[in-house]
């Protein structure tokens, strides 16, 4: 089989809590070759059982704050008095030996990454079969209260509304069937010949002009 280099990709997994994200995206890393888990930044301290490098790679705020007047994050922001981000630096250098980088980011840092990335972004956003549905998942969980099931599907429908800033949209009906539409979702697009470094040389080496 004839192998041609490629740069590799940030495909971002979005979704309402509920829609099944983290469930694709852990099918995804665990099924598909070439594609890792994008690991963020946080100054919050490290849970027990949480790894440096393989988590997050845990900052205290000054080191944070020395990234963000340098220019080291694609993405980053402060929530309940602790700042994240992504850095740029372990993104760039995965995606130029060939590897893709997965994303779980809401529709927020999706645009901050599309802002500063966007030849190399790929957006895909999991919406569930219905409403009705979603709410059924989130209660089936029985982790929540339902005044916070209440509160996420009040959030729900603010996140859906984001929807058409995606490139790609899948209905999470049957979880097999999405995560075969998200890996032909990768498939496709580790196709593009913009991302294929290596196919100018293959074509010149069969004696045709690029």
């Amino acid at each position: 089989m004839v192998e041609i280099s490629r740069r590799g990709m940030m495909l971002v997994l979005s979704s309402p809590s509920g829609a099944g994200k983290t469930s694709i995206s852990r099918r995804l890393l665990a099924e598909e070759t070439g594609i890792v888990m994008s690991v963020s930044a946080t100054t919050r301290p490290p849970r027990p059982g949480e790894v440096d490098g393989k988590d997050y790679y845990f900052y205290d705020q000054e080191t944070f704050a020395r990234m963000i007047a340098n220019n080291e994050f694609l993405e980053h922001a402060t929530v309940f008095d602790n700042s994240y981000g992504t850095p740029k630096k372990p993104v760039w250098d995965a995606l130029d030996s060939g590897q893709d980088v997965l994303f779980d980011v809401d529709w927020q840092g999706t645009r901050k990454l599309r802002e500063s990335a966007r030849e190399h972004l790929v957006s895909v956003f999991i919406l569930p079969p219905s409403i009705d549905e979603l709410e059924s998942r989130l209660k089936g969980r029985g982790q929540d209260s339902d005044e916070v099931v209440a509160g996420r599907m009040a959030r729900a429908k603010s996140e859906m509304s984001h929807y058409e800033e995606y490139d790609y949209i899948v209905i999470n009906d049957v979880l097999d069937a999405s995560v075969e539409n998200v890996k032909a979702i990768l498939k496709a697009e580790r196709l593009r010949k913009d991302r294929r470094t290596g196919l100018l040389d293959f074509v010149q080496g069969m004696g045709v002009a690029g």
